[in-house]
């Protein structure tokens, strides 16, 4: 079941603006270079493209629909199309969280997938979180490059570019995109010293089981 779908409209776009200012808060962003979706209806309610997060009111939040059709004030975020494509092709998402942490970034500039090197990888839903071929932002290739990156993962690198992590709920795909960037920073430490060992996907999938259900449920 969508773990968003009681939330009414204002809610939802609420929740996006607190969540946003969180982001950047943490420092998991920078600015307005994230963005920030959640499943609503037939579409989806997205950040606006180039505006203070600290300035924005619900208003201001942008719905797209699942054909592209755009309904705000705004324009929505420019990587728009990457949020509708995971929305319309995984039914177990509600919420989708791109941005640019400082380590998630580093790999992704090095294309440098997160290998099995703790077993919290098991939260993501295998033993490694991959990263997307680069193209250029908001497009369809880099849309497509996107989704099947996160084929059987909640959260995937985007090659010079930044990170996605995706949830039930808006809170669940925000704790997740922590834990992806403090597994960057342990893999990015590991390797001022040297190549790590690795879990085996057998090591993993233990973890998978033993973990269901673990983490932020919403």
């Amino acid at each position: 079941m969508n773990e968003m779908s009681d939330l009414s409209d204002l809610a939802k776009r609420e929740e996006i603006i607190r969540q946003c200012l969180e982001m950047n808060r943490s420092g998991l962003n920078q600015g307005t270079s994230g963005n920030i979706s959640v499943r609503h209806g037939e579409g989806m309610l997205i950040t606006p493209t180039s505006l203070p997060y600290d300035t924005l009111v619900p208003e201001d939040i942008v719905f797209v629909s699942m054909e592209g059709e755009v309904r705000g004030r705004h324009k929505p975020s420019s990587e728009w199309r990457f949020h509708r494509d995971i929305l319309r092709e995984r039914a177990d998402v509600s919420a989708v969280v791109h941005a640019h942490p400082t380590y998630c970034t580093t790999l992704a500039i090095m294309n440098r997938e997160i290998p099995s090197i703790h077993y919290m990888l098991a939260v993501v839903g295998g033993p490694n979180i991959r990263c997307a071929p680069y193209a250029i932002y908001g497009s369809e290739e880099l849309s497509r490059n996107a989704v099947e990156a996160l084929r059987d993962r909640k959260a995937c690198l985007l090659e010079h570019h930044g990170m996605i992590a995706v949830g039930k709920s808006l809170a669940q795909a925000m704790w997740l995109a922590v834990e992806v960037e403090t597994l960057a920073r342990q893999y990015h430490g590991c390797l001022q010293i040297g190549e790590p060992r690795l879990l085996s996907e057998r090591q993993i999938q233990d973890v998978i089981d033993k973990i269901a259900g673990y983490g932020h449920q919403g």
